[in-house]
């Protein structure tokens, strides 16, 4: 049986935290930000978990689980 392969672009997309949550970052942050208010960019600075129902997809593409 041949190991299992990580998915690509979830690894590059996704971190695991101490706590084993994963963490993620907010999409619409990379152009077309002059009609945004600069509370609106700001908050999507910050990165954000990934919701319990996504949760155990994401780690079945990172083979964690």
């Amino acid at each position: 049986m041949p190991k299992m392969k990580t998915n690509s672009s979830a690894k590059k997309r996704f971190t695991l935290t101490g706590s084993g949550k994963l963490k993620r970052k907010h999409a619409f942050k990379s152009h077309i930000l002059t009609k945004m208010s600069t509370k609106r960019k700001r908050n999507l600075t910050y990165a954000g978990q990934v919701d319990k129902t996504d949760e155990s997809n994401i780690k079945h593409l990172l083979c964690m689980k």
